[in-house]
């Protein structure tokens, strides 16, 4: 399931004036962790209005604001290229789908480290301090994690037979906020390559 925790809700203000290991008493004599209302020591986590209130039903960029998310089943769920959910000032975290036979593109980001992590299909990861020296070749799949320093070329191929899914945290920021690329073609088109 996919959260996102707005501070503003009211019963983050002030669920009341007493401490108990930890957690706070409101008038009621209900013990409340005040970070999730919801969860004391008798209770599940998440109740169900909380869950039909918060859930995020789409796909879309929720930075800047606090965000919870299960990162596997929005990674599974996203079948475009390129997908951003969040974006902040210092760092920025997308979603992508491969199709079988294609890849990222062969790409450099001068001054952004990467991190991505395979939640589903298989590939192959290739880096390299130039575009025709790519010296760096790894088989990659489900719950595999690249990090591609700043300046490293790079690039990661679909060899599956199915689409290969995966979301990158780039730091700082590549894309702008809100980007959505629903095909490669696009993607490119967009960026000039």
């Amino acid at each position: 399931m996919l959260y996102y925790r707005p501070t503003s809700h009211p019963q983050w203000q002030n669920p009341g004036p007493y401490q108990w290991n930890g957690y706070q008493q409101n008038y009621y004599g209900n013990y409340v962790n005040p970070y999730y209302p919801q969860y004391h020591p008798n209770q599940q986590p998440w109740n169900n209005a909380w869950d039909q209130q918060y859930r995020v039903h789409e796909l879309k960029d929720y930075g800047p604001r606090p965000f919870v998310v299960d990162i596997e089943e929005a990674t599974k769920k996203n079948t475009n290229y390129r997908t951003a959910i969040w974006t902040g000032n210092h760092l920025q975290v997308t979603l992508m789908s491969i199709n079988v036979g294609d890849d990222i593109g062969l790409e450099v980001h001068p001054n952004v480290d990467q991190f991505l992590r395979i939640e589903d299909g298989k590939g192959i990861v290739q880096m390299g301090p130039g575009k025709d020296n790519l010296n760096f070749q790894e088989k990659v799949d489900g719950d595999y994690a690249i990090v591609v320093p700043a300046g490293t070329w790079h690039n990661v191929i679909n060899t599956g037979n199915k689409p290969l899914k995966l979301y990158t945290i780039y730091a700082p920021p590549h894309h702008p906020h809100g980007t959505v690329h629903h095909t490669k073609a696009v993607a490119q088109a967009e960026e000039g390559r």
